[in-house]
């Protein structure tokens, strides 16, 4: 029976509240984080089946795996001292790297369930990647002191850092290029192959704070740019080497209709995704709406109707059938609209390879 195909997404649902849940029918992961998730990440390619890790603001990291019927089986959970903000999985699926405010990464054998650290920063660490180069394979810290780590996992300093003109705010990974958002609207491209060095840094093309980055690839598969989201509901197009400056560009979301007296609510991006397929990308918001967007044909494929709660990530797994997203309170309205009695949730959308086709190759 193949993923999204029985009763997919039309799980029932039990009182459903004036603002909902889960106005989109999809499905709950079960056994879901106690405090806000931070982020998201399935097993890669190497995996033959789809497992999903959580990191949360309750200290903790979790696994789940994710039957072919959509059903959602916890499988094993870690801490940290603090806070998890960012995970990112080994490329051979056996392992994963959670990063925290308690300024330390770890290094978690899902087969032995052993964490063991492997980075260390002055301040919380915000964003891990891990990467696979011909010569050399590493994890990358980015961190709120300001610095890009490179960890060989194996000894307790880095082989390299690297300083960053201010915090780091985002930042994604895709060799032979990875770009960091950081605090002042910086943004710097580095390049990956034989060791790691800064290629450029980039104007900002967004006026406000940047929230969340993500590189996309070009039709022979090679990164080529980024879409960068700001906490002004705007994302912005980025080529590393526009061959025609008008090739970026930036686009508004995750704004209210603005009916009344024509003031619009503007709500920060706080997560993007590219489709590993088809190239289109999906955003998430403060609204507790998600949006799938064709940045070729510049126009958006669908939006959700909006949740009770913002979103706060997403993420699609390695065959891009299935798209995730977490339901959990970003503090975007400061602590008198914190609610304790909201839980947080993760939901599976099963037909993801149908909704982010580009318009051109729709059936």
């Amino acid at each position: 029976m193949s993923f999204g195909t029985s009763g997919f997404g039309t799980s029932s649902v039990f009182g459903q509240s004036a603002a909902d849940h889960n106005p989109m029918k999809d499905i709950e992961v079960a056994s879901p984080p106690d405090d806000s998730v931070s982020c998201l990440a399935f097993s890669p390619m190497t995996v033959p089946s789809n497992f999903l890790i959580a990191g949360s603001w309750a200290n903790d990291v979790r696994c789940w795996e994710i039957q072919s019927t959509g059903q959602t089986v916890p499988k094993a959970q870690q801490t940290h001292t603090g806070p998890v903000l960012d995970v990112c999985w080994h490329d051979d699926g056996t392992k994963v790297f959670t990063a925290s405010t308690d300024k330390t990464a770890k290094m978690w054998d899902l087969n032995s369930n052993q964490a063991i650290q492997v980075a260390q920063h002055d301040a919380p660490i915000k964003t891990i990647h891990w990467v696979k180069a011909p010569n050399y394979s590493c994890v990358v810290t980015g961190s709120w002191d300001k610095t890009l780590k490179f960890w060989d996992t194996r000894t307790p300093n880095p082989m390299l850092t690297l300083q960053l003109p201010e915090r780091c705010y985002c930042a994604d990974v895709l060799y032979p290029m990875a770009v960091v958002g950081t605090a002042g609207r910086g943004i710097i491209v580095y390049q990956l192959e034989n060791q790691p060095s800064e290629y450029k840094r980039i104007d900002s093309p967004l006026k406000y704070q940047h929230r969340c980055v993500a590189i996309f690839k070009d039709k022979k598969q090679s990164p080529t740019g980024f879409a960068l989201g700001s906490i002004e509901g705007r994302v912005a197009i980025q080529f590393v080497q526009a061959a025609n400056p008008k090739d970026n560009f930036t686009f508004k979301c995750h704004r209210s209709n603005g009916s009344t007296n024509s003031i619009q609510d503007i709500f920060a991006v706080n997560g993007i995704a590219f489709h590993p397929e088809h190239g289109t990308l999906a955003t998430c918001g403060s609204d507790g709406r998600f949006s799938f967007w064709d940045k070729d044909a510049r126009t958006k494929l669908k939006t959700s109707e909006a949740l009770d709660q913002p979103i706060t990530c997403c993420t699609f797994n390695a065959q891009g059938n299935i798209f995730a997203y977490a339901s959990s309170y970003d503090w975007s309205k400061g602590h008198e609209y914190f609610n304790p009695q909201k839980k947080n949730y993760i939901f599976l959308r099963g037909n993801a390879n149908e909704e982010l086709k580009p318009r051109s190759n729709r059936k």
